[in-house]
């Protein structure tokens, strides 16, 4: 799938991935025996972790059989272990429990439970009222750093004391996702990365996939979700910068444009598949906050759509069952500069939008 508006992807991402690799630091044998991150089978939505009550809460959908879910992934602390592991049964019926042992020896024992996914889900936190700060001091939105299905590409530029994404005061305690396309200045421009496009997507940072040369590794994109929404319904505003540049600056023979984005994917036995696609890219100035649907696609998309709407690095589901069949993933995306992976860009370009919506028939 084509992820091709994230400035979170240049050198210097590097530096702070690896410095991101532990997060609960201490000296010596380390305490903690914490679930961080838990997927399981026919999961409808992000686990709720609650570390204070060493509780996990799973949505599954109506009808799913409870007594056989299946253990798809789980993070843990650093160095501590499970004795449960991915391929394990649950039997979600009732609470079960997961006995995590800390590297000081330390016992910690979690309990699982489920209740019954909304037939019509929605994005949690999908108006952006919820923003939590992180240990480097910036803002991410979210309840908190485990419980928010919400990423953006500030990992990757607050090392230059910029950020690219921040929330946005609109008055009267209603808050929104402000992008803007930024300069990154001289020395970044010398490692090839002279702007930062302001971002926002579904999905989680990953440490264990930290590939220093390959920064974008360690996003993993999307979040579970089991709708068939007809439409998304957002707020939203766009001012284009003055100057559209690619990453020589070199000024572009057409406007900078923003990207706004959902595609709804089946992912099974490690195969991914596209169910449907809602798509804008509009370089039009839209000053004041103004209300936008966008129809999901369902289905193969035609020579019709632009090449950017198709994915590229896996299929469509077969035609037969698009009509009918279940999507197990969401992945939004919304970007101040459509091109900004390669840092091609305007700086100064400005998207805000708010009260991410899914509509149903």
């Amino acid at each position: 799938m084509k992820k091709n508006i994230l400035t979170i992807v240049f050198p210097l991402l590097a530096i702070v991935l690896i410095q991101s690799c532990i997060k609960e630091d201490y000296f010596g044998l380390s305490p903690y025996g914490n679930i961080k991150d838990i997927v399981v089978s026919n999961q409808a939505s992000n686990a709720k972790i609650l570390t204070d009550s060493n509780k996990v809460i799973v949505e599954i959908p109506g009808g799913v059989d409870l007594s056989e879910i299946q253990i798809q992934s789980i993070n843990l602390s650093s160095f501590a272990e499970s004795d449960k592991k991915v391929g394990d049964i649950l039997d979600l019926n009732t609470p079960q429990n997961i006995t995590i042992t800390a590297e000081d020896g330390s016992i910690h024992l979690w309990e699982v439970e489920s209740f019954v996914a909304s037939v019509t889900p929605q994005l949690a936190n999908g108006d952006f009222s919820l923003w939590y700060k992180t240990a480097s001091d910036y803002y991410e939105p979210g309840e908190n750093a485990s419980n928010t299905i919400w990423g953006t590409g500030n990992q990757g530029t607050q090392i230059l004391n910029k950020l690219a994404t921040i929330p946005e005061d609109l008055g009267a305690d209603n808050l929104a996702a402000k992008m803007i396309t930024l300069d990154n200045g001289k020395l970044a421009g010398t490692f090839g990365a002279p702007i930062s496009a302001g971002s926002i997507f579904t999905g989680v940072f990953n440490p264990d996939n930290i590939d220093p040369s390959n920064p974008q590794a360690a996003i993993e994109f999307g979040t579970p979700f089991v709708g068939r929404p007809e439409k998304i319904r957002l707020k939203y505003s766009y001012v284009p910068g003055d100057e559209n540049k690619d990453k020589t600056g070199n000024i572009l023979d057409y406007p900078d444009a923003c990207d706004i984005y959902a595609l709804l994917e089946i992912r099974l036995g490690g195969k991914t598949e596209r169910l449907a696609t809602a798509w804008v890219r509009s370089s039009e100035t839209q000053e004041a906050l103004t209300t936008l649907e966008i129809p999901f696609i369902y289905g193969e998309l035609d020579n019709s759509y632009p090449d950017y709407m198709l994915p590229s690095d896996h299929g469509f589901v077969s035609a037969d069952s698009a009509s009918f069949v279940l999507p197990t993933h969401i992945t939004f995306v919304a970007s101040s500069s459509f091109d900004g992976a390669n840092f091609a860009g305007a700086i100064g370009s400005t998207l805000i939008i708010d009260d991410v919506e899914m509509i149903y028939d």
